[in-house]
């Protein structure tokens, strides 16, 4: 038994029943090499600095491992916070650089469309959408109009002011008269001191373990209720839309 949909060949143990189920399928690229490579890199790179923050705010207590002076346990904690935080750091210029070069969709994180009136209809619908009150999904590219919002205020802001006040926190270690007390050290010194710096760097933390949880959530029911690829997106570069209708 076999079939053809859309260039596509059932066959062996294809049933009747598998056959009705078939759906057309609709691909475009969207997602570029070095925007899916910035993705995961950044993933692996958030989850150690979160890790590793949590365990500077709120350190281990003593480990028998062996004497103090043989161990440097909390000197790899910082060290691995510091490197995630420098490639992330790298990462996130060299974002801002193939927003300016990719297509339009590398643009979305770093610009919202806040001036058109149909784009804030959409993000309402997506309002709904989510909430379960809205039965169809819209298709979308890439991003949808909420996530448009979510990754920029989370990721593009969020990540902006966790950079900035970062440096400025290692500044003061680095020590006074470097280049790096030359450019943060004015941001510590308006805020007040380096522990008013450190609480609001790490409600920061917190408040992108939220979203990276919300995130995960949302890419893995967008795959499964709008019949739409969201995981597998950001490893091949292209949507893919599993339905019958045209729009």
């Amino acid at each position: 038994m076999s079939v053809t949909d859309n260039d596509t060949i059932l066959t062996g143990d294809a049933t009747d029943q598998d056959l009705a189920t078939i759906t057309r399928r609709t691909s475009v690229y969207v997602y570029e090499a070095p925007v899916r490579l910035w993705h995961w890199i950044n993933a692996f790179a958030i989850m150690v600095l979160i890790v590793t923050g949590y365990l500077i705010g709120s350190p281990p207590p003593s480990m028998q491992i062996a004497e103090a002076t043989h161990q440097f346990v909390f000197g790899y904690i910082r060290f691995a916070h510091f490197a995630a935080g420098m490639i992330m750091t790298v990462g996130f210029f060299g974002r801002i650089y193939w927003a300016l070069v990719g297509n339009h969709h590398s643009k979305q994180m770093f610009m919202l469309p806040f001036w058109k009136g149909q784009w804030w209809a959409e993000v309402w619908h997506e309002i709904k959408w989510y909430a379960f009150l809205e039965k169809t999904p819209k298709k979308y590219v890439g991003h949808n109009p909420l996530a448009q919002i979510a990754m920029f205020f989370f990721m593009t802001i969020g990540m902006t002011f966790m950079i900035v006040t970062g440096f400025a926190l290692y500044a003061e270690g680095a020590g006074q008269g470097g280049i790096l007390d030359a450019i943060f050290g004015p941001l510590r010194d308006w805020i007040g001191n380096s522990q008013v710096l450190h609480q609001i760097h790490r409600l920061g933390m917190w408040f992108i373990l939220i979203f990276m949880m919300i995130h995960i959530y949302a890419a893995i029911r967008e795959d499964i209720m709008s019949r739409q690829s969201m995981v597998s997106t950001m490893i091949s570069g292209t949507r893919t839309f599993k339905d019958d209708k045209v729009d």
